[in-house]
């Protein structure tokens, strides 16, 4: 399905997110650092985890909102709101005021206003996509969304620790605007009857919509295969979650300069903070690059496969990280860290809207992302395991759960073909 067949909404979202993501990158992937470097390595994990614990409870409040709202109503409102929190972000590390806490306080805001804002982006696709394409849909706004990560990280090595207040007032007014986009550009996606259903249903009051909506994601989760399906997800998020929290620390504490190439007799070297901008970008690369192809490549393969081998690959660059000091033994690690990021990224979302009703689709959404704001809720316990265990075993660790979390896929696979419907 080529983009310019696409829903308007959905090339409107394309576009702006691109800028989005583009600026928040600039950011994001130095937050392990700065706050390391604020509060200590063991400090900066626990803040860490709890401000995805506010995530997780925003995460499934907006896959509620964008079934009984709308989509297009989530996207505006979490957008301008993260706008907001990165404008206090912004206060917290101005000419006036130099505050940590603010920034943690803030940086948490932020991070709910995203968790906000993805159930509904992925239930608009859902909502206008026919399900043959969707692999693809997704699969493209992921290569934009990486393309993102490329740009991003190369611009903010430099502006986040010079001029970091600049950098995050532009942040906020990018964010502000792309909500003013959506608000004008785009249109809802939600089915009317399924919303004036929800209007319907919440007349008994606010106090029994909220009940209910417990009980409905109660009942997502009795769904075995369902549940499987995010245990699996939270065990292999331990590792790819490592990009922006573990590998950063490391990469900074393992090398000091480091000469990398030599041409025309001139050396030229990494720092630990510089090595780590470019293996986040040669991620970034090799996923705007390869993403589609990947994905279409995959479909060829039976999911269960294509999950369990997965995991595999991301035990094997874990496993590879600690074995040396050498950046390009580094590149190696991160070029298998991202094909295995590139197997599932498509497919995984296909396969969500799979499972999820019709009616439905913003809470599955929500539900199953889960996978990442519990998984980011845990994971930056690797910080101070660190300090207990060091970095090898702290790395062999997550490879264990990445291998784990491929046996749960096998687990799952096998309940699902045995659904009548499959």
């Amino acid at each position: 399905m080529r983009i310019r067949d696409w829903d308007r909404s959905l090339k409107v979202r394309l576009i702006g997110e691109f800028f989005m993501n583009t600026s928040y990158w600039m950011v994001f992937p130095f937050l392990a650092i700065y706050f390391a470097d604020e509060f200590g390595k063991g400090t900066a994990g626990l803040l860490l985890v709890i401000s995805q614990v506010f995530s997780v409870a925003a995460n499934l409040v907006g896959g509620y909102c964008a079934d009984r709202f709308g989509r297009r109503a989530m996207l505006v409102f979490a957008s301008v709101a993260q706008g907001g929190a990165f404008l206090l972000f912004a206060f917290a590390n101005s000419p006036w005021l130099e505050s940590p806490e603010l920034g943690f306080i803030a940086f948490t805001l932020a991070g709910m206003c995203s968790s906000l804002y993805w159930p509904a982006s992925q239930a608009m696709i859902a909502d206008v996509i026919p399900e043959k394409y969707r692999s693809d849909v997704f699969a493209i706004f992921y290569t934009t969304l990486n393309i993102a990560v490329v740009v991003g990280p190369l611009f903010g090595a430099v502006l986040f620790f010079t001029y970091r207040f600049e950098l995050l007032l532009v942040v906020a007014v990018i964010s502000m605007v792309l909500g003013l986009i959506l608000r004008l550009y785009t249109n809802e996606t939600l089915a009317r009857e399924l919303a004036d259903q929800w209007a319907t249903e919440e007349k008994t009051g606010w106090p029994a919509a909220v009940a209910k909506q417990f009980k409905e994601y109660g009942l997502i989760f009795n769904d075995r295969l369902f549940l499987l399906f995010v245990i699996a997800g939270v065990l292999v998020a331990q590792t790819f979650m490592q990009l922006d929290l573990l590998i950063p620390v490391y990469l900074k504490e393992t090398i000091d300069v480091q000469t990398i190439a030599s041409f025309f007799r001139r050396e030229w070297s990494v720092t630990g903070e510089t090595s780590f901008g470019f293996l986040l970008s040669e991620n970034g690369l090799l996923v705007a690059l390869l993403t589609v192809i990947v994905t279409r490549w995959m479909t060829q393969f039976p999911e269960k496969w294509v999950f369990f081998l997965s995991t595999l690959l991301y035990a094997a660059a874990m496993l590879l990280f600690p074995l040396t000091s050498w950046f390009w033994m580094f590149v190696v690690a991160m070029g298998i860290f991202t094909f295995a990021e590139l197997m599932v990224v498509g497919v995984q979302q296909s396969f969500i809207s799979k499972l999820a009703p019709e009616d439905k689709r913003g809470q599955y959404f929500a539900a199953a992302s889960l996978r990442y704001t519990i998984g980011r809720m845990i994971a930056p316990l690797s910080i101070p395991m660190t300090a207990w265990f060091g970095f090898g075993w702290t790395f062999a660790i997550l490879a264990a759960l990445a291998v784990i979390s491929g046996f749960v896929y096998l687990a799952m696979f096998r309940l699902f073909e045995k659904r009548p419907s499959h």
